[in-house]
């Protein structure tokens, strides 16, 4: 699972990192240092410019889509509630939520790193065990692009006149073993190299599609307890992301 991360680069620098060819007029993105699902958060998609015919070539954007993806025919928020967060790579080409989104709505999202929680031990028999809290991040101090889709909903009970939200999920598969004393589960990401094939929205092979994810390779990720601070989503800043001395019970 990813059900919390960090997204502290500015504008210019995701711009710059991406090859951005075009910045969508969305809310301005903001360092976000406790991104939580439902929140809006930087992505990068490529798709025909706005006046542009459907079938005009993609071009590379940088936009602000809230977390949380509602599936396009879905006849109302329902039991998705806040949204589907996480799609697993081992089945996210087949279940219905996802599997149009896979084929032709990918994106990245450009993370500096992500949260875990683990339970401490010697806490058998406790209704709410207390967890430390650890800070995944790429040891070289860049940055991971998650595999992620994305679906356009419109609310078929709003007013004609509101707009439909975009609204994106993160691919997870399992954990590797540096990573899995936090949590069995981890994000996909694309490396660099293999950005533009994710992104072109006219690639539909499957196979294809699935052999372009990969896991954070071992010993690439730092992996080190932070505050507890971070459990409330009211708490922001770089402080977050400060090491610190593991809870003792």
């Amino acid at each position: 699972m990813c059900g919390r991360y960090v997204s502290a680069r500015d504008r210019n620098q995701l711009m710059k990192m991406f090859s951005i060819d075009q910045l969508e007029a969305d809310e301005p993105l903001r360092p976000d240092y406790n991104v939580a699902p439902t929140r809006k958060s930087a992505v990068v998609v490529a798709a025909p410019p706005p006046e542009a015919p459907k079938d005009a070539d993609p071009v590379r954007q940088l936009r602000n889509f809230r977390w949380g993806l509602i599936p396009s025919w879905a006849k109302s928020k329902g039991k998705f509630g806040s949204g589907l967060i996480n799609a697993r790579a081992e089945t996210v080409h087949e279940k219905p939520s996802f599997r149009r989104a896979f084929t032709s709505r990918r994106l990245l999202i450009p993370i500096d790193g992500f949260y875990e929680w683990f339970p401490l031990e010697g806490q058998e028999g406790v209704k709410k065990p207390v967890k430390q809290p650890y800070l995944l991040r790429p040891a070289d101090g860049g940055i991971l692009a998650l595999a992620g889709l994305y679906e356009t909903w419109r609310d078929p009970e709003a007013p004609e006149e509101e707009e439909p939200v975009t609204r994106f999920t993160i691919i997870t598969t399992t954990a590797t073993d540096d990573v899995g004393h936090t949590h069995d589960r981890m994000p996909m990401v694309i490396v660099p190299e293999r950005w533009e094939a994710w992104l072109d929205p006219r690639l539909s092979d499957v196979e294809e599609i699935r052999a372009l994810m990969a896991p954070p390779a071992e010993g690439t990720l730092e992996i080190f307890p932070v505050s507890t601070a971070v459990n409330s989503i009211r708490n922001n800043g770089p402080h977050l992301m400060d090491r610190a001395e593991p809870i003792t019970l």
